[in-house]
């Protein structure tokens, strides 16, 4: 054991009441070992977690790029310390994986230990393992990844560190409704009165965990700080500045860009996921409207018959429903969309056309050959009462939705507000590019039927037929 003189001793208890209070010196001691001393940006981070830890805010969401160090100040250092200012309380740390949940745990614990007498507490002798430990002073910390098991237990701190492992899981619907529900529905319930929660992460996509949060109402307090700096920067650099020169100058911040696509710079690197532009549709000159008044309306089916299945990601069958108003614009007034085998795709299409009413005329695609003139009968005489129009798909899926791209890029179609609104547009985004097209092939057929529909007076007396 050292002799410690009474010079030291004065030292000694100076430096722990300051590192017990201020996170900035107990950042510098901690990372002393790792030649680290924190940066600018570093600094604007460490202040906005001792807003967190003394419940100035109760919500904070960090973005930030790659190789920011954004993990080691709010998933490594962060959390031994709010331990010390709250000796009693619980925190649930979370990541994409159990791995990187699990290395993040070891940190902490390492720095507890290395550490203890200054941070006033130290390991339960009880706890061994790396990721879920107590403490003498009766706290307790838990990492686990997404999704990963937290029943029975609750925080008065919710950490959340990059919860998006790729950007194909991000691309993913499905991914990212999973994400959404377990954050709502599982992690945060676990949240004790007065809990606080951070959001640690780097943009990956429109609708990422961040992007659903911010779309909410719940309010949050933001940070942003991209890889090169623009208008208005929270650090006050000027616009095209990097984020960290002493680690990555702007020339190198250049060269990752060439290697990228825009849409996945502006995400990563600027925390700004851009909607993906494709070469038809620009999604956004559509307009959401809360109501419309319409007159002549469709409704175009694009079938599937596959029901969802674990390990696969079948097609959808859409129904759209499409009118016109008086000023001659095209209203999308609602979607349909739904994975199901060919007895669901059936009811589907006889229950929304009963809800539709007559006046709705009903588009189905003819599949070629025997079977398909079968089909179309049979959907013929099971809609008896409707207008029922069947033909075959010609041509390129461009080539037919070329006509709606040309209605939506001139600003004259709308849609009705509804929750559907977002994963139609993510399509239009996309297409022909992105994983799924059923809507736009809806979208295409309907199109075509509303632009040869006869005046409404006219139609509510016509046969059934099939052109």
């Amino acid at each position: 054991m050292p002799t410690w003189t009474p010079s030291d001793l004065k030292t000694e208890r100076t430096l722990r009441k300051s590192i017990r209070a201020d996170l900035t010196a107990w950042a510098t001691l901690a990372l002393a070992p790792r030649g680290q001393t924190p940066a600018a940006h570093h600094r604007l981070i460490i202040a906005e977690l001792e807003r967190l830890a003394d419940a100035r805010t109760d919500r904070l969401m960090l973005l930030l790029p790659p190789g920011s160090a954004k993990s080691t100040y709010a998933s490594l250092v962060f959390p031994p310390w709010w331990l010390a200012r709250h000796p009693k309380s619980s925190i649930i740390a979370t990541s994409h994986t159990a791995s990187l949940a699990r290395h993040f745990g070891r940190g902490v614990r390492g720095l507890i230990e290395q550490h203890a007498p200054r941070l006033g507490y130290t390991i339960d002798p009880a706890s061994h393992a790396a990721h879920r430990f107590a403490t003498t002073t009766g706290a307790e910390y838990y990492a686990t990844g997404v999704r990963g098991p937290i029943t029975g237990r609750r925080a008065d701190l919710i950490l959340i560190d990059d919860p998006v492992k790729s950007q194909a899981e991000a691309d993913s619907p499905s991914a990212r409704d999973q994400l959404w529900a377990w954050f709502r529905s599982d992690l945060v319930t676990r949240l004790k009165p007065g809990g606080r929660i951070l959001l640690v992460m780097t943009r990956w996509h429109p609708d990422d965990l961040g992007g659903r949060i911010l779309e909410g109402s719940d309010p949050w307090r933001v940070l942003r700080l991209p890889a090169l700096a623009e208008p208005d920067d929270p650090l006050g650099r000027e616009p095209g500045a990097p984020l960290w020169p002493e680690w990555e100058d702007a020339t190198a911040i250049a060269r990752k860009r060439t290697l990228l696509d825009e849409r996945t710079f502006a995400a990563l690197f600027q925390q700004d996921p851009r909607p993906r532009i494709g070469r038809l549709f620009h999604p956004a000159r559509i307009m959401i409207l809360e109501d419309a008044q319409t007159t002549t309306a469709v409704r175009a089916w694009d079938l599937a018959a596959s029901a969802e299945a674990r390990g696969k990601d079948p097609d959808f069958t859409v129904g759209l429903k499409l009118a016109r108003d008086a000023a001659g614009a095209y209203i999308v007034l609602d979607i349909i969309r739904f994975r199901g085998g060919p007895h669901e795709v059936e009811q589907a299409i006889l229950a929304t056309a009963a809800a539709d009413g007559v006046a709705v005329a009903i588009g189905l695609p003819q599949d070629p050959g025997q079977a398909g003139r079968s089909q179309i009968r049979y959907f013929t005489s099971r809609l008896a009462g409707f207008r029922v129009i069947a033909s075959p798909e010609t041509g390129s899926k461009e080539t037919r939705a070329m006509p709606a791209a040309s209605q939506v890029n001139a600003g004259n179609m709308a849609l009705r507000r509804a929750p559907w609104n977002r994963t139609f547009l993510e399509e239009l985004q996309d297409f022909p590019n992105g994983a799924k097209d059923d809507q736009v092939d809806a979208l295409s057929r309907a199109m075509s039927l509303l632009t040869d529909a006869p005046a409404p007076a006219r139609r509510a007396n016509l046969p059934l037929l099939s052109r």
